[in-house]
């Protein structure tokens, strides 16, 4: 369970950096084939500051919590739980703001909650 909860919490820094970066440096989504559009209930203009709030926001949380696991610190679990909270919460204020939702949100969804319930087993683990 320990390496699972090590690969999905790279994955999601890996794919929030590159995302994020890529959306930051061609702010009108067409990179990812996004469409300013479904920003219309935000007021964003643009993916620029979106793409920023997801470097920060999101990936650099879940590396955080990525180098903590891979140097054994004795709260790696609580940064991934705060990682796996933190994803979650990106994708809860998409539903809310967004008006298109996409296959990537319901999977992101599933790795966060993977993320948050594997945190807490681990970390109960390590308690004892």
């Amino acid at each position: 369970m320990k390496y699972f909860l090590l690969i999905l919490i790279a994955f999601v820094t890996l794919t929030a950096l590159i995302s994020g970066l890529l959306l930051m440096s061609i702010p009108d989504g067409s990179v990812l084939n996004l469409s300013v559009g479904v920003l219309k209930n935000t007021n964003f203009g643009d993916f620029q500051f979106p793409g920023f709030l997801i470097v920060l926001f999101v990936g650099l949380i879940n590396l955080l919590a990525l180098f903590y696991i891979m140097q054994h610190h004795p709260f790696r679990y609580n940064y991934a739980l705060a990682a796996g909270i933190a994803l979650l919460l990106w994708i809860l204020v998409q539903f809310v703001y967004v008006s298109e939702l996409f296959w990537l949100n319901a999977l992101y969804t599933t790795i966060a909650i993977a993320i948050i319930l594997m945190s807490f087993q681990l970390k109960g683990k390590t308690m004892i």
